[in-house]
């Protein structure tokens, strides 16, 4: 299973709200994210338990699109809860207005397309003719996100595509769980994956055939897969792990990840989210006590992922019911 990684970068710029749609100096950017209510019966997939003699880390895979107001309760979660010393969260984008004003003056280069040109000028003929056709689906303005480079454009797109099928990126299931660890009085330590400076700083270095694969697969996932995606968000609200395995990505999207893994900047930026994550499993691993973690879904099953590098450093890892074992 492979992270989704078409529109990584340009999605977290998104769901920092650094790019409101309209990019008005009058609006304030919309809420960092909008939290799961935690009632209701969706269990959400079940958790792997990693530990080594008295230390136990208890980890619930988060995913995203999931469905607009879907409401989530585990009961699983509240038991470990019961017994935890902390819990392990990312830490959200936290930027202001001023900020992100300041970005779209001195770093415009890195959003939008300059030198008078648009997005038909700078990415490849059969990619904008992909674009426009999902674009007349889902505006009714032919030229909007046109200004966009590409990779911020096919996020934009990607969006309103997922907003369609009832599918939401801003559902944060970390919000969720400091509402629990609140209503457990346990402990949450933040760990912090990535910036926006970080994030801007990938995109500077991000190359322009790199970009382009990733918008193909943005592209891909619009005209073709969203089928797939309510499929597994909905997989993941039931628990149904072994069905979410075996829902394959296309191969535009493997290809994306590719190009971005045989460079730097970008790749770089994933490498780190994923090193800093094992660098806290493993920091909690190493005292007894039991620590509760909500990590990205993919992240966790991926090859070579976080469950494969604690296997390979001797760690015990075990399985929720229904998830597939190596």
């Amino acid at each position: 299973m492979r992270a989704r990684t078409a529109v990584l970068i340009a999605a977290g710029l998104l769901a920092a709200g650094l790019l409101p749609s309209t990019c008005r100096a009058d609006q304030a950017p919309p809420p960092v994210m909008d939290e799961l209510v935690v009632t209701g019966e969706r269990t959400g997939p079940g958790m792997w338990r990693v530990h080594r003699g008295a230390a136990q880390v208890w980890i619930l895979g988060s995913m995203s699109p999931l469905p607009k107001g879907i409401t989530w309760r585990s009961r699983q979660v509240e038991q470990v809860l019961e017994g935890a010393s902390q819990v392990l969260v990312q830490k959200p984008f936290e930027i202001g207005i001023a900020r992100i004003l300041w970005l779209l003056l001195t770093e415009r280069s890195v959003l939008m397309v300059t030198g008078g040109k648009r997005l038909k000028d700078v990415l490849p003929a059969e990619l904008h003719a992909r674009f426009a056709a999902q674009r007349t689906k889902y505006t009714d303005d032919p030229n909007k996100w046109e200004r966009f480079r590409p990779i911020i454009a096919a996020a934009f797109l990607q969006q309103a595509a997922l907003h369609q099928v009832g599918l939401s990126t801003r559902l944060d299931l970390g919000a969720a769980m400091r509402t629990l660890a609140k209503k457990h009085h346990v402990r949450v330590e933040e760990i912090k994956i990535a910036g926006v400076s970080d994030v801007m700083d990938a995109l500077k270095t991000l190359p322009p055939a790199t970009e382009n694969a990733c918008v193909a697969a943005s592209l891909v996932t619009v005209e073709s897969d969203l089928p797939r995606l309510v499929d597994r968000a909905q997989a993941w609200a039931s628990g149904n792990i072994e069905r979410i395995q075996k829902l394959r990505e296309p191969a535009e999207v493997d290809a994306c990840r590719a190009a971005l893994d045989s460079g730097v900047g970008a790749a770089d930026l994933i490498g780190r989210m994923r090193r800093t994550w094992l660098s806290a499993v493993e920091a909690h691993l190493q005292s007894a006590g039991v620590t509760v973690a909500v990590m990205n879904f993919d992240m966790l099953l991926e090859p070579g992922g976080v469950l494969d590098e604690l296997r390979a450093k001797g760690y015990e890892v075990d399985s929720p019911s229904g998830a597939a074992t190596p």
